[in-house]
C-alpha cells in the first residue's frame, strides 16, 4: 500500500469489509485503522489461518496484524462493549489491546441508558419493527441532536464531576433505570485511564505518515440519508464521513460487495430468494436484528449505493466460491432515484416502491468480476474465495486512474 485507503460497502452490510480491512493490513504497511462511522454494532469477521476468528465491533479489522485503531469524532463509542471485545482479543493472542487503542474526545459516548432506552423503543414498535443490532447507537445519536450540550462524550470520562451530570441528566430525559449513575462513572473513569485519548488533529498528524485505512460500518443501503427509510441506520455510511477526515488528502475509494446481496432484519430485499440457503458462518438471526437474508446479485441496487456514495474507484467482490450464478440487472420501476440529504418522507415513498418492485434476472453467470464490472461501471480490482486474507487475489489488468 502507498496511500490512504476508504472501505465502504455498498449494500445492507455484511459484504466483508473486515477481512479486506485485515488483507490491506498484512500487506502493509500501514499506520492505522480510522474507524469513520457507527458503534459497537458493526460486526466485521475475520479468520486467520489457523482458524483463530474475531468479530470486530470497535477494534479496527487490522489488530490482528498489530495495526492501531482510532475511534474517530465521527464514532459512537461504548466503553463497556469495548472492554469486552478487548477481553476477547487478548484471549486470542492480543497482547494488552487497549493499548492499541485511541480515541477522539468528542466521540459520542453510547451508555447502558442508550442501550435499554433503544431497546425498549424498537420492542414497542412490534411487528413494525425497523431493525436494530440493540446497542443503543442510534439513541445515543438522536439524544445527542436534541441535547447537543448535555450529550456524554469520551473526553468527559476525564472529568467525573461533569460525566456524573450529563449522566443523571441523561437518564431522567430517557425515562429509564439502568445502573447506578456512579457506577457507570466508575467504569468509564476506568476506560480513561486505559486508553488513550486525543483531539481533532490526531487524524492529521497520521495522515502524514504511513498510509491509513478507514473502516466503514454497516452499508450504503442503510445510510441514514440514502437508506430506505425507516430500515436504517442513524448514520452515515458512505464515503462522506472519512471524506471529511481526510480533509483533502487523496485516498482509494475501495466500495465492498458480495457475489449475492444480503441483509439483516426487516425492510426491502428485492431479489430475496429463501431457496438460496448459502452456508453463513458468522451471520445468522439475532435477537435484536433479526433473520439473516439472502438474496441474488442485485446491480440496480448497488449502482444506487454507488450514486448515493458519489462513486467508488474500485470494487472488492467477496465470496466468490458461492455457488450463485444469477444476477438482477433491472426492475420493472426502472433505476432507483438518488435524492437529495433529508427528505425522509421521500425515501420513506422509495421504500414502499421497492416492497413491490419485481426484479429481472441474467443466469448462468460464471465470471462474476467481469459480470460485476460490466453492471456497476467500476472495476473489480481485489477478489475474496473464502474468509482469510489468503483467499484474497488482486485482479490482473485492473487499473483504477492509474492508481493502483
Amino acid at each position: 500500500m502507498d496511500e490512504h485507503v476508504i472501505v465502504t460497502d455498498l449494500g445492507y452490510g455484511d459484504a466483508g469489509k473486515g477481512t479486506v480491512v485485515d488483507w490491506l493490513c498484512e500487506r502493509g504497511p500501514v499506520q492505522a485503522v480510522v474507524r469513520f462511522n457507527g458503534g459497537a454494532q458493526a460486526g466485521h469477521n475475520v479468520v486467520l489461518p489457523d482458524g483463530r476468528h474475531h468479530t470486530f465491533a470497535q477494534f479496527g479489522s487490522g489488530t490482528f496484524r498489530g495495526v492501531p485503531t482510532h475511534l474517530s469524532r465521527l464514532t459512537v463509542v461504548d466503553p463497556l462493549a469495548l472492554a469486552r471485545e478487548a477481553a476477547h482479543l487478548a484471549g486470542l493472542g492480543v497482547p494488552d489491546p487497549l493499548t492499541l487503542l485511541t480515541v477522539d474526545r468528542d466521540a459520542l459516548l453510547a451508555t447502558p441508558y442508550h442501550v435499554e432506552a433503544g431497546r425498549a423503543r424498537e420492542l414497542a414498535r412490534g411487528e413494525d419493527r425497523h431493525g436494530s443490532c440493540g446497542m443503543g447507537v442510534g439513541e445515543t445519536m438522536a439524544y445527542a441532536l436534541a441535547h447537543p450540550d448535555l450529550a456524554p462524550t469520551a473526553g468527559d470520562c476525564e472529568e467525573p464531576a461533569r460525566l456524573t451530570r450529563k449522566l443523571h441528566a441523561l437518564r431522567e430525559a430517557l425515562g429509564v433505570t439502568g445502573p447506578d449513575v456512579e457506577d457507570c462513572v466508575a467504569a468509564f473513569r476506568a476506560f480513561a485511564e486505559r486508553v488513550i485519548l486525543v483531539g481533532s488533529s490526531f487524524v492529521t498528524a497520521l495522515l502524514r505518515r504511513r498510509p491509513v485505512v478507514f473502516e466503514g460500518a454497516q452499508g450504503v443501503l442503510l445510510d441514514e440519508w440514502h437508506g430506505f427509510h425507516p430500515y436504517t441506520t442513524w448514520s452515515t455510511t458512505t464515503f462522506a464521513g472519512a471524506l471529511k477526515l481526510l480533509d483533502g488528502a487523496p485516498a482509494l475509494r475501495l466500495g465492498v460487495l458480495r457475489t449475492y446481496t444480503p441483509r439483516h432484519g426487516p425492510g426491502p430485499l428485492v431479489t430475496e430468494d429463501p431457496a438460496l440457503a448459502l452456508p453463513e458462518a458468522h451471520n445468522g438471526t439475532g435477537p435484536w436484528q433479526g433473520a439473516f437474508r439472502t438474496g441474488h446479485f442485485d446491480a440496480v441496487a448497488h449502482r444506487y449505493a454507488l450514486a448515493a456514495a458519489g462513486g467508488a474507484d474500485v470494487l472488492a467482490l467477496t465470496h466468490l466460491d458461492a455457488p450463485v450464478t444469477r444476477m438482477c440487472v433491472s426492475y420493472d420501476i426502472g433505476e432507483l432515484p438518488v435524492s437529495t440529504p433529508g427528505d425522509l418522507d421521500r425515501q420513506a415513498r422509495l421504500t414502499a416502491r421497492l416492497f413491490g418492485a419485481r426484479p429481472r434476472y441474467t443466469d448462468g453467470i460464471d465470471d462474476w468480476p467481469s459480470a460485476v464490472t460490466e453492471a456497476l461501471g467500476v472495476p473489480v480490482w481485489l477478489g475474496s474465495a473464502g474468509p482469510t486474507a489468503a483467499d484474497k487475489v488482486v485482479l490482473s489488468g485492473v487499473i483504477a486512474r492509474g492508481r493502483v
